[in-house]
């Protein structure tokens, strides 16, 4: 996945970062939650920081493998007593000496070991980049969601309170029953207590949105009236093979993997020789047990070959530890490639249902209009009653509430689809975000 404009994601980070120490200013676009939310998030910096750890293994790894010099030093008083003489002197020796590995499968094995581990945390740091941006992205819809729904509500509190005075006004009138009053009152007493539930339901999920990002939330753009459903193109199995190829939590389970196999190598290689070379220069005075000599430089150039006979078993049984480690991650692997294809599955098939049931709504929505429309002229003329217009009343803002709901589900599996596919990209958030309107003016 790579998140395709990695570029721009740094330049995000980069921009966030050069900004923080100015105010800043409440969140109204999607772009700005996720620009926050990049260097707000303790799980995506705990991946960065995987992610170096996994450098700095590299590096040191190889650093076993490249010429090691070493140097040591010591002055000693030393006192002699031999054959009823004394003998005091001053010890010195001093040397210098570079070893380098020649063989050494365990340490060849360590460094491909390594890289494949820092391969992982590179996978599991773009997992987590994709999971944060579709949980941000799905913080914002609900909070957008949430909005809608309240602010239909409110027109539709508004129309029943209106349809309410025109009944109170025929009954002043004698033209209407008391019956039909109550009912009305009943009815907006029930929609008034749905907008109490609705904005709770906007406070808690604004609050979300402010969680996941780090920002204040101010006024959130919008979906236009009308949007256009693009039909998904390609089939169940193109797109549960792209999540098989490209899916970033696979792709470092895989790395385990493969870890793992080099980790069996790594603790086999400890029944190998290690082959170094040596070169030591040195200068000294003393001899063994600090003998008194005269000052001498010795340089030596050797090969050192040590051979493991024995170890009590433990060899062995770092290979048997290795072996299991490697069968956890062969399971593992197995596991996270079967959640994803279910999860890619799921959201295919949810997004086929929306695109249907989004037309549905969409229908439903018109329909309930006409019917509302209908209603209101029927009630002027005396052909239906107030029960009658407050149902279609009901009806007509519930389906818009409905298809609301719809688009948002759909926007939400697509965003699920793409990340499990791993093909979600900085650009499809990009255009998630140019598909919200400007927020509305004013409160």
């Amino acid at each position: 996945m790579k998140l395709h404009a990695l570029v721009l994601t740094l330049g995000l980070v980069a921009s966030a970062t050069a900004s923080a120490q100015d105010p800043q200013p409440a969140g109204t676009t999607l772009e700005d939650f996720f620009t926050a939310a990049i260097n707000y998030s303790p799980l995506l910096q705990a991946a960065r920081e995987r992610w170096k750890i996994g450098e700095a293994r590299i590096d040191a790894a190889t650093g076993q493998l490249l010429p090691q010099v070493s140097a040591t030093a010591n002055i000693s008083d030393n006192s002699r007593t031999a054959n009823a003489r004394r003998q005091e002197f001053t010890g010195e020796r001093y040397a210098v000496q570079l070893s380098q590995v020649l063989f050494s499968w365990q340490a060849f094995e360590a460094r491909r070991q390594a890289t494949l581990l820092e391969g992982q945390n590179e996978a599991e740091y773009y997992a987590q980049l994709a999971e944060l941006l579709t949980a941000v992205a799905d913080d914002y819809l609900t909070a957008l969601q949430a909005e809608d729904a309240l602010r239909s509500i409110n027109s539709e509190l508004e129309a029943t309170r209106n349809q309410v005075n025109q009944i109170q006004q025929l009954f002043n009138l004698q033209l209407a029953r008391i019956t039909d009053l109550y009912d009305g009152q009943a009815r907006a007493a029930a929609v008034e207590t749905r907008r109490v539930d609705a904005e709770s339901v906007l406070t808690i999920e604004r609050a979300n949105l402010q969680a996941s990002s780090g920002i204040a939330v101010g006024g959130l753009s919008r979906l236009p009236d009308e949007v256009t459903v693009t039909p998904l193109e390609g089939s169940l199995e193109e797109w549960l093979t792209r999540a098989g190829d490209n899916n970033k939590r696979i792709e470092a389970r895989d790395y385990a993997l493969r870890a793992a196999d080099r980790a069996i190598s790594q603790q086999r290689g400890a029944y190998l020789p290690r082959v170094s070379l040596v070169v030591q220069h040195s200068t000294t005075n003393t001899g063994f047990d600090n003998f008194p000599l005269d000052r001498a430089d010795i340089n030596y150039i050797g090969v050192d070959v040590s051979m493991p006979i024995f170890a009590g078993g433990s060899n062995r049984a770092q290979v048997r530890a290795a072996e299991s480690q490697r069968n956890i991650a062969e399971s593992e692997l197995r596991l996270t490639s079967l959640e994803v294809q279910d999860r890619a599955r799921t959201a295919y098939f949810q997004i086929k249902a929306g695109e249907s049931r989004i037309q549905a709504a969409q229908l439903l929505a018109e329909s309930t209009a006409t019917a509302y429309a209908a209603m209101q002229r029927g009630y002027e003329l005396g052909t239906v009653t107030s029960v009658d217009v407050l149902n279609a009343l009901r009806d007509q803002f519930g389906a818009q509430r409905d298809l609301q709901k719809a688009r948002y589900d759909l926007m939400r599996w697509t965003l699920v689809l793409y990340r499990e596919a791993g093909t979600l990209s900085a650009d499809d958030m990009q255009r998630m975000s140019e598909q919200l309107n400007a927020p509305p003016a004013g409160p």
